[in-house]
């Protein structure tokens, strides 16, 4: 079979995206900077220092001490692929977490969000979340289609994570790595420029104060406001 009805959408005048070059962004809640192993690896150190369990899933980690850290740092640092960053909660002025572009194909216009390791501490405030959609905002803000969430299918948390964030669930490749001496199944998810309107303005509305009550607590959930755009949900996560 033939003719055009089969070949895909047309899209039009289109050319590829600008790498990531940014320098640093900032949010309500959250600054995020280039990886600078002198500026962050002592910080980044001290917060991982809290849980060892936030490098289950990691293909690295836990670090034995600073040094072993920053070491790592190094390596990562100032390279195209993956592209790190720091997440420094404005609390504290502290970094706290980091998190990277990947597989960042601006000819096809996609781009991966992933390396995400936030201390405890992180986790538990609104910095972590603003972090992930200011993250999103840049890419899709550049022009690209698309953007990817991939993570060990064992990690529920991250699963939910993506989830929450507005990402559909597009299925698991099965037997996908070894790491750390352990099969990886790997979970996929994405969300399309086409799905960025909606999204940004259910994050304007999370983010806004007048969401959380004066204990912290949300009123509205992300969830709730992200539920809409997902053209598939997670299975695994039915229920929960």
């Amino acid at each position: 079979m033939g003719g055009e009805g089969n070949l895909g959408r047309a899209v039009p005048g289109w050319s590829p995206r600008a790498r990531p070059g940014w320098a640093a962004i900032d949010g309500r809640y959250v600054r995020l900077e280039r990886l600078d192993p002198a500026r962050h690896a002592a910080d980044l150190h001290a917060a991982n220092r809290a849980s060892d369990a936030i490098w289950d899933y990691m293909p690295y980690g836990p670090f034995a001490d600073e040094a072993g850290y920053r070491g790592w740092a190094e390596s990562m640092a100032g390279r195209e692929d993956p592209w790190f960053v720091a997440l420094i909660d404005r609390d504290t002025g502290r970094a706290a977490g980091v998190a990277s572009y990947l597989r960042i194909d601006p000819a096809m216009g996609c781009i991966e969000v992933g390396h995400i390791n936030l201390s405890p501490a992180l986790q538990k405030g609104r910095a972590a979340t603003e972090a992930m959609i200011l993250m999103m905002r840049w890419a899709f803000e550049a022009g690209y289609r698309r953007y990817e969430w991939k993570c060990n299918a064992l990690n529920l948390g991250s699963r939910r994570a993506a989830e929450r964030l507005g990402l559909s669930y597009e299925g698991v490749f099965r037997q996908a790595a070894v790491i750390k001496g352990r099969n990886r199944d790997t979970a996929w998810f994405a969300a399309i420029d086409a799905e960025w309107p909606v999204l940004e303005a259910a994050f304007t509305r999370w983010l806004d104060p007048a969401n959380f009550d004066a204990d912290g607590r949300q009123r509205t959930s992300l969830s709730d406001l992200t539920r809409p755009v997902l053209v598939a949900r997670d299975p695994a996560l039915a229920g929960m």
